[in-house]
């Protein structure tokens, strides 16, 4: 439950409190920077708090690294991406099919809050439009860890090995997505 916030050192901080059967408390930090308090569902209130101010120094280093947060997207905007995007990704995927040695159906633009991309078993393939606010080499590597995904419908090793052998340096693009996409989706 979201809890107006507790005042530290003469600043409010806001966060929400998630209390559950661990024994525990801890901190998280969402990329829109919410502060995520988990805690033992027995856990006096003060205490929960004095834990707050007690890594209050941690919190607010850990605030001040993340990027700026932008404005949501306007319906106007994301159409303009969507469109973009289905004329981009349908040619990344052109490029990089016979690369990977597969075909595929048809392609998808969505708005999604939760995936960069999907493919169905009948080899259809999804992509987010938000893939238009990335690098090139970000976007192509979720183009060709989708195109992938006609050989291995999975994560194993032998997946990974296609995606590193038509993209050597994709760890690279893979660690960009987990750094800056969080705020990205952020302006869904």
């Amino acid at each position: 439950m979201p809890h107006r916030g507790i005042v530290l050192y003469e600043e409010t901080m806001e966060y929400t409190l998630i209390r559950s059967a661990r024994k525990t408390i801890s901190i998280q930090l969402s990329p829109a920077g919410e502060v995520v308090v988990r805690a033992p569902n027995r856990m006096p209130k003060r205490e929960i708090e004095g834990f707050l101010e007690e890594k209050r120094s941690w919190i607010e280093g850990h605030l001040a690294k993340l990027p700026e947060r932008k404005p949501r997207l306007t319906e106007a905007e994301l159409q303009t991406l969507a469109r973009h995007a289905k004329e981009v990704l349908t040619e990344v995927a052109a490029h990089f099919a016979p690369l990977v040695g597969v075909d595929y159906g048809r392609i998808t633009i969505r708005a999604q809050h939760t995936r960069w991309g999907s493919c169905s078993a009948q080899g259809n393939l999804n992509f987010n439009c938000l893939l238009m606010l990335t690098p090139d080499d970000v976007m192509e590597y979720v183009v060709v860890h989708e195109l992938c995904h006609r050989k291995e419908m999975n994560h194993s090793s032998r997946f990974w090995a296609e995606v590193e052998r038509v993209l050597p340096n994709y760890r690279r693009s893979r660690r960009w997505l987990k750094e800056n996409g969080g705020a990205l989706i952020c302006r869904l």
